[in-house]
């Protein structure tokens, strides 16, 4: 009786790990995809006013090295909200994916930072 017991135990944990590993019991990736997509949609539909300038990006450049030489010190917000102002200046663009030769707008700190 104590083997058979044993054996429906194991047998049990074994379908509950394969369940679990197949199909899962906690879909957070599927929600948290949804949540983003809502957000994204939700700050293209806002139109972006802020000062900004306009810079041809050289060789070496960044977008933290032009903005920190517009300002000539230190930029005065996180680098996430300067990633946030660059993508929606320019159209999404990411920062990783600037081109040397292209004017690109940038956000421009300056008043923040007096």
């Amino acid at each position: 009786m104590k083997r058979l017991f044993g054996l429906v135990i194991i047998a049990l944990i074994l379908f509950i790990i394969y369940y679990d590993l197949s199909k899962g019991t906690l879909p957070i990736t599927i929600e948290t995809t949804t949540a983003a997509q809502v957000e994204n949609t939700e700050q293209e539909n806002v139109t972006v006013e802020m000062d900004y300038f306009e810079k041809e990006v050289v060789s070496g450049d960044t977008v933290l090295s032009i903005i920190e030489s517009q300002l000539d010190s230190a930029i005065p917000v996180s680098i996430q909200e300067v990633i946030n102002d660059f993508s929606s200046l320019n159209k999404g663009i990411s920062v990783e994916k600037i081109q040397i030769g292209k004017t690109y707008k940038f956000p421009n700190y300056a008043n923040l930072h007096e």
